[in-house]
């Protein structure tokens, strides 16, 4: 069968179709998406302005029509947190429902990490042991540990690259606005830290999303024209020494950089702040990079159901 996703994000609406069946890999068939940055269309007060719906709005059109000329037997979506944090949230799913007919469903913190979570221990399977699940969107980031496929715990915290970007004034930012984001986080991410640490040391540590593939690319990973199959990680030192150079740079310096999109360009800097500060209390030496991840992750739990 054809199954479709659309996935609403912080930054970018992305539509995957696939080919596939219970028991079967995921096949891509085809890909849409685009760079809609809702989260910078978020007022002083919380809520989605009237040109980030019309543009949701629009663009989830285009990726209904799109996916049913591909021939899809059904179309899941769902939101993340750019629309769940809104307080406005429920209009807009309304005024998009509305609009194009579809029903766009809202994923908590913690169904994301463990959706993911799913995907990647699909990716990498069971003679990986205890897994530890690292992602990071525009909106959140997500941690989650597990020997199965369902994790022991998992957890969402409001660091994601978009949203800590614009906490960042200058291009590129001050040292000492950049100082207070890294206590910030290392904060709360020692906060859950306990939560995670207690089921044990993990034997293999996994990172997806845009992000992580981009600061792998950054410090001498493959480039994503050797297919999803190429052996990616992070270590990280070379995060470490990445991060100083980063934020030396201008967003358009760093649109230059292999594996980084004028589109994520200015917060992949936030994104390494992040990622380096995870891997530092987690004691992550090296990560792998999964190229499945949420939206994957999705279509495998709809199959096992099917099954």
């Amino acid at each position: 069968m054809r199954l479709g996703v659309i996935d609403v994000g912080s930054n970018t609406v992305h539509l995957l179709v696939v080919d596939a069946h219970p028991g079967a890999q995921p096949l891509p068939a085809m890909s849409h998406k685009r760079v809609l940055r809702l989260s910078e269309h978020v007022t002083a007060d919380g809520f989605i302005d009237a040109s980030g719906i019309a543009d949701l709005t629009q663009f989830v059109g285009e990726c209904v029509t799109i996916a049913e000329d591909a021939g899809i037997s059904e179309l899941m979506s769902f939101v993340t947190s750019a629309v769940r944090e809104a307080p406005n949230g429920q209009a807009v799913l309304d005024h998009v429902r509305e609009h194009t007919g579809q029903e766009l469903r809202v994923l908590t913190g913690e169904e994301e990490a463990r959706v993911t979570f799913l995907a990647a221990r699909r990716w990498f399977g069971w003679s990986s042991g205890r897994l530890f699940g690292i992602d990071i969107g525009g909106g959140s980031l997500e941690l989650a540990t597990g020997i199965d496929e369902t994790p022991d715990t998992a957890v969402s915290l409001p660091l994601g690259a978009g949203r800590l970007t614009r906490e960042l004034a200058g291009d590129p930012p001050s040292a000492e606005d950049l100082r207070a984001l890294r206590t910030r986080v290392r904060a709360e991410i020692a906060g859950v830290a306990r939560d995670l640490t207690r089921w044990g040391t993990p034997d293999r540590t996994v990172g997806t999303s845009k992000t992580i593939r981009s600061l792998a690319r950054l410090t001498g990973a493959a480039p994503s024209s050797d297919g999803p199959f190429a052996p990616r990680s992070l270590a990280r030192a070379g995060l470490s020494d990445l991060v100083p150079r980063l934020a030396a740079m201008t967003a358009t310096e760093r649109a230059q950089l292999p594996g980084v999109s004028v589109e994520r360009s200015a917060q992949v800097l936030a994104g390494a702040v992040v990622i380096e500060a995870t891997m530092d209390l987690f004691d992550v030496n090296s990560l792998d990079v999964c190229p499945w991840a949420l939206r994957e992750g999705l279509i495998l739990r709809r199959l096992d159901a099917l099954a």
